[in-house]
């Protein structure tokens, strides 16, 4: 078994009109499929623990607020490195694009199983946090459930994301609250967040 669709040439310029325009963007099959199953086979080789939510030495575990377990990606990692290089290729052309000045990308694995969820929620606050965009790629396709909701600022809904393997979800970390809804099947995604700064694994901003 693998996944199998045709590879996206254009995957950029389809990225960079929308999210122009309003701010965000999903788009399916973003990433080669052959990419997708690597990736996939190996986050269930990987250790994931329960994600934590607030910063530095607000870090803790609240199972009220999220239930996922995750897992920093590493650039030692041959198909994690795969990954990483190809958001820094959007990382390029959304600069030239869009002037946004983005000089960092910290990434995790992200597994959500049955009943599993993250309230809603912003990636980041004007003036008090360094990221920018945030992106989450799925690696399998959940048939129900487990939607990523995007809201507008004034929590008004803009759309319903559905798992699906090769997805790519854009958006303005500070502009869009959002959540997960629980899950009812296993799904692996990976959450990623285009910066302002640098960082190593979260520590300069953990991931909420």
């Amino acid at each position: 078994m693998s996944y199998q669709w045709p590879s996206l040439t254009n995957w950029l310029e389809q990225l960079a009109s929308p999210f122009y325009q309003q701010g965000y963007v999903v788009l399916e099959q973003a990433i080669p499929a052959d990419l997708c199953w690597a990736l996939y086979q190996d986050v269930q080789q990987q250790q994931l623990t329960a994600a934590g939510v607030g910063r530095q030495g607000q870090h803790q575990l609240d199972k009220q607020i999220r239930r996922d377990q995750t897992a920093w990606l590493n650039p030692d990692n041959p198909v994690q490195l795969q990954y990483l290089q190809l958001m820094a290729k959007l990382q390029q052309d959304m600069n030239q694009r869009c002037f946004l000045g983005l000089i960092d990308f910290e990434a995790h694995y992200a597994r959500y199983q049955q009943g599993d969820f993250y309230q809603k929620h912003l990636d980041a606050f004007v003036g008090r946090s360094n990221r920018v965009l945030s992106t989450v790629c799925y690696l399998n396709t959940a048939e129900q459930d487990g939607e990523l909701v995007l809201y507008n600022e004034q929590g008004q809904l803009l759309t319903k994301v559905q798992p699906k393997a090769g997805t790519l979800v854009v958006f303005e970390s500070c502009r869009f609250p959002h959540e997960v809804l629980p899950a009812s099947e296993t799904r692996y995604s990976i959450a990623g967040w285009f910066r302002h700064n640098s960082s190593i694994q979260g520590r300069i901003d953990p991931a909420r």
